[in-house]
């Protein structure tokens, strides 16, 4: 009986040597994985880390970009009725085309329905490409003298020569902001200053007050461009001109920063933005240039 009884206590101290050895093991895992961490760990917190930031700048990215979207397709939708009076034709079939993924497992009935679908969007779209241009057709038809004024009233602008548009502007002489109703474009002293269509000379001021000397222009649909803070003026009232023809020169104004035209349109006395008129005549990477410069400086030169 002692024998066995000496044995059985061996074996219990052996039991709770183990039993309080992998205690301890699990609690030194514990306090280690709470407290410190592998470079594996470490390694991938830093990269979780950067990848919560960088969620967080592409949806404020996304947002933007949504907002400019949204905007631009505003701005587009504007343009096309102050030009033609009608609404801009719908291009939701631009969104109908997507990409076939590239994977070996795929099957060649699928790349063959795959191909189908993305052909019959593209007929799709191509359809409605033409329709537009159709409906465009139709209107400057119906219409010929719908087309406003679109060239530049200025010779080898380049978008940098952009300033403040049509809206409220930071004036520079009465230190507040006030209604801006035209377009001002940076060129030196004595630059020729062109027609922007076909028309006939309504007014001419001569004045070193306001908006200085001003040519008018009057067109036969209905739209009207001025031409201010001119230098010289070489036409007169009642003349005929026509587009591309020189009308004066650029002037400077002891009341302006720098030398400038101060370039208006109007419609039926409708005051209207001279930039959205000035996209036939430059590239479109230069156009979307002169958009933002238009918008984004707030102070006026006049």
């Amino acid at each position: 009986m002692k024998k066995g009884s000496k044995i059985g206590k061996i074996l219990g101290g052996i039991l709770r040597y183990l039993l309080a050895t992998v205690s301890l093991s699990i609690v030194f895992y514990i306090v280690f994985a709470l407290f410190f961490s592998t470079e594996e760990e470490r390694r991938l917190e830093r990269e979780n880390r950067l990848y919560r930031q960088l969620y967080g700048e592409l949806t404020r990215k996304e947002q933007l970009i949504g907002d400019v979207v949204d905007g631009l397709m505003e701005k587009d939708d504007a343009i096309y009725e102050e030009l033609f009076e009608t609404e801009a034709p719908s291009l939701d079939a631009v969104t109908a085309v997507d990409l076939i993924p590239e994977s070996d497992s795929l099957s060649e009935s699928f790349y063959l329905s795959s191909a189908a679908s993305a052909a019959e969007s593209l007929m799709l779209m191509a359809g409605n490409v033409d329709d537009n241009f159709r409906e465009i057709f139709r209107i400057l038809r119906e219409r010929p003298d719908s087309i406003p004024p679109l060239s530049l009233p200025l010779g080898g602008m380049s978008y940098a020569q952009t300033a403040a548009s049509v809206g409220l502007k930071h004036n520079p002489i009465y230190k507040l902001e006030m209604q801006h109703d035209g377009l001002d474009l940076i060129a030196p002293q004595g630059a020729p200053v062109y027609a922007s269509a076909d028309g006939e000379v309504s007014l001419v001021v001569h004045s070193r007050k306001g908006l200085g000397n001003i040519v008018e222009i009057s067109h036969k649909n209905g739209y009207l461009t001025r031409y201010c803070l001119l230098g010289e003026i070489s036409v007169q009232r009642g003349r005929t001109v026509k587009k591309g023809q020189q009308i004066g020169t650029v002037g400077i104004s002891t009341q302006a920063p720098a030398a400038h035209l101060h370039y208006e349109v109007r419609y039926r006395g409708k005051v209207l933005d001279p930039v959205n008129y000035l996209f036939a005549s430059v590239s479109p990477d230069d156009y979307a240039k002169m958009l933002y410069m238009s918008v984004r400086t707030t102070q006026s030169m006049d």
